[in-house]
């Protein structure tokens, strides 16, 4: 694994990417919480941040370090893959992060390790958004580091040459298969 050399415009990118993904999650955590599917007692980060600086601290608090949590995630998983910004090596940096948060966080909050102090309930729990994460951020990717595949130069006449030879050699090549 190495860490790639990103351009400006490519960190720009991916600030961009790990913001936008960091609010997308952030609403579909909120709606889960509000409605009552999370089984967390709150959401994990502002819970972290509560114990950061020992006081009780409003939601938008919680917000903040969660964006500039998935912000950061989301610029490493863009450095360490740019050339392979695939949903597996996303899955892979969702992972773990997800057993971060179970062997770190939870029980620095004071949930216990895997979160047990709490509930069974919050491995699988916790395991979601983590999934979320690698989905959004790898769809969010894809969009954002699109490779252009056209130019814009109109194409050479050695070029169109090469590709009218190289769809005859396919056409020869399917008759034969065919013909055995």
């Amino acid at each position: 694994m190495i860490l790639h050399s990103l351009s400006a415009r490519e960190i720009l990118k991916a600030l961009g990417v790990g913001v936008v993904t960091a609010l997308i999650l952030s609403a579909i955590m909120l709606s889960a919480f509000k409605f009552g599917i999370a089984p967390m007692p709150k959401q994990p980060i502002l819970a972290f941040a509560e114990t950061l600086f020992g006081a009780l601290l409003p939601l938008p608090v919680g917000l903040l370090f969660h964006v500039a949590y998935v912000t950061f995630w989301s610029v490493v998983y863009i450095a360490l893959f740019r050339n392979r910004l695939t949903f597996l090596n996303a899955l892979w940096v969702g992972l773990f992060l997800w057993v971060v948060i179970l062997v770190v966080f939870f029980p620095f909050i004071g949930w216990g390790f895997l979160g047990m102090a709490i509930s069974s309930k919050l491995i699988p729990g916790s395991l979601v958004p983590h999934l979320l994460f690698a989905a959004v951020l790898w769809g969010l990717c894809r969009v954002v580091f699109l490779e252009r595949k056209f130019s814009s130069q109109p194409e050479s006449e050695e070029n169109r040459k090469l590709r009218h030879v190289g769809s005859g050699l396919h056409s020869l090549n399917c008759y034969c298969v065919a013909a055995l």
